[in-house]
């Protein structure tokens, strides 16, 4: 385990609309601090994180700004975001590679607004991960009884039987799944699924509820509920 390394890539070339923030939602502020930034602070307490990049948009002039005020000495900036997420995660593997990262060397693709990761979830598909042939994801079995919809009603009732809720980090070896991604194309809205269509079955590790995607308003306040409870002024406030 000490000689694990592993490198980073959150794309966070989005506007987020859907969570109706005046900037980016990467930069929505959670107690103060920009979510991107509560995102990069999980990855930097993670033992074994190498050389890692940020991928934003060619005109983002924030970032830059946001690391000048919270530094993050392992992640670079890299302005290739693209207009989807497949091709914001291919700029990041190809900076990557270009700063001499190895096509064989572990990379974690992570979701700048699934800002409450936290180490140990790292640590544990790192964990599950590392000595696996193909790589995974962190995942949770869906939970709730799902519908198809037909027509703004109830069409079915699917089996939610062997059925999960994908997440991220989402693990795989750099030249692995930039091969994948270029035969995938821009479609596939997650990276196991480019590795599906490369023929490879990725492992499901098992997540935790409290690792969701930020994409609603009502979830900023959920996450911000939650870093207010973790924070260590809350706990020491509680007799």
């Amino acid at each position: 385990m000490s000689e694990r390394r592993f490198h980073v890539v959150i794309p966070c070339a989005g506007s987020g609309s859907r969570a109706s923030t005046a900037a980016p939602k990467q930069y929505a502020l959670l107690n103060d601090i920009p979510m991107v930034v509560h995102t990069l602070n999980a990855f930097q307490h993670a033992v074994g994180l190498a050389q890692s990049v940020l991928v934003v948009a060619p005109e983002d002039v924030t970032m830059t700004d946001v690391l000048k005020q919270w530094p993050q000495p392992d992640f670079f900036v890299s302005h290739t975001g693209g207009a989807t997420r497949a091709q914001s995660v291919l700029a990041g593997l190809n900076a990557l590679k270009a700063q001499g990262v190895g096509a064989d060397e572990w990379v974690l693709v992570h979701d700048a607004a699934r800002c409450l990761i936290t180490p140990e979830l790292i640590q544990t598909l790192w964990l599950a991960c590392c000595e696996d042939k193909v790589g995974g994801l962190l995942a949770l079995p869906l939970p709730d009884t799902l519908k198809a919809e037909n027509n703004g009603r109830v069409g079915t009732t699917l089996d939610r039987t062997g059925k999960w809720l994908a997440q991220t980090p989402q693990m795989f070896k750099l030249d692995m799944l930039r091969q994948a991604l270029i035969s995938a194309g821009e479609a596939v809205t997650d990276e196991a699924s480019a590795m599906e269509l490369a023929g490879h079955s990725p492992l499901l590790v098992r997540s935790a509820a409290f690792n969701f995607k930020v994409t609603y308003a009502e979830d900023l306040q959920m996450a911000q509920a939650i870093l207010t409870d973790r924070s260590p002024s809350t706990r020491s406030s509680v007799v």
